[in-house]
């Protein structure tokens, strides 16, 4: 089977086009997709030169255009080559519209601008990458989320992930033998969540991990980090540690880290 080519063609950044392209996709086995992206075309002047590549590697065109003369400009253009063309915000604008009562105002790019939510973002990354692995523990009453798990159970990316979402996170590593730091008794403004995750699952993940560095004594550090016997006395250990706190768990074994955020953000919103 011959690629499959997409053009993603937006007037912003074509971060939406890319997520649904991905969503999409994930639908499908085997397939062999080639994306091209085109973003910030806002002009026929920019759009007629996209078209004229898009010409060369005929595909599936998708589009989030506000502009009524450039939209109307692909449209036509595709229809003279042949090709398919999806609006993939038009259902969603619709609807809202209806239920709202008046008509959508064209704003490209308007999902991006410098508002307030914006700059909480912005500021939610600053202080989840200062906060990393047990740093920075005498403002963890200040996250909207504080993670606390063993080694290798999915703290950071989780933690980054929610910090694009506009939380505040902390994360903390359980190690057993080592007292919890003093400061989870003075937390009362954060939601925290304990990370578990499948013995078997968490002793292949730290061998690949080493395997993966391929560091001199590899071998001997397998031995401790990711013998199944002392890791199983780890996720015991934080489980013992989560249940007497009354923390809620989640199981991360079989979920991504989307879910994993996801299930984290309804907590939040339970709490709320």
């Amino acid at each position: 089977m011959s690629a499959l080519h997409l053009h993603l063609v937006s007037d912003s950044t074509g971060e939406t086009l890319e997520s649904l392209v991905k969503a999409g996709l994930a639908q499908f086995e085997a397939v062999d997709a080639v994306k091209h992206f085109w973003p910030m075309v806002r002009s026929e002047g920019h759009l007629d030169r996209v078209l004229d590549e898009i010409a060369k590697r005929p595909g599936l065109v998708l589009y989030t255009l506000v502009s009524g003369h450039v939209r109307v400009r692909l449209e036509s253009r595709c229809a003279a080559l042949g090709l398919p063309v999806i609006s993939v915000l038009d259902p969603v604008i619709e609807g809202l519209q209806r239920m709202l009562g008046r008509r959508a105002t064209p704003n490209p790019g308007g999902q991006h601008a410098l508002d307030d939510s914006y700059f909480r973002r912005i500021e939610a990354i600053t202080y989840t990458m200062e906060h990393d692995d047990g740093i920075g523990a005498s403002d963890w009453d200040e996250a909207d989320v504080v993670l606390v798990g063993v080694s290798r159970s999915s703290k950071t990316p989780t933690s980054i992930y929610l910090a694009n979402r506009g939380y505040k996170v902390a994360n903390i590593p359980v190690v057993p033998g080592r007292p919890a730091p003093a400061q989870f008794a003075g937390l009362t403004e954060p939601l925290v969540v304990g990370l578990t995750v499948s013995v078997e699952r968490l002793v292949q993940v730290r061998r690949n991990r080493i395997l993966g560095h391929g560091a001199p004594g590899a071998a001997s550090l397998e031995l401790s980090y990711a013998d199944a016997a002392r890791v199983g006395e780890e996720v015991l250990f934080a489980r013992r540690l989560f249940a007497d706190r009354g923390w809620p768990v989640i199981d991360v074994t079989r979920r991504s880290i989307e879910e994993t955020a996801a299930a984290v953000i309804n907590l939040l919103s339970l709490r709320r």
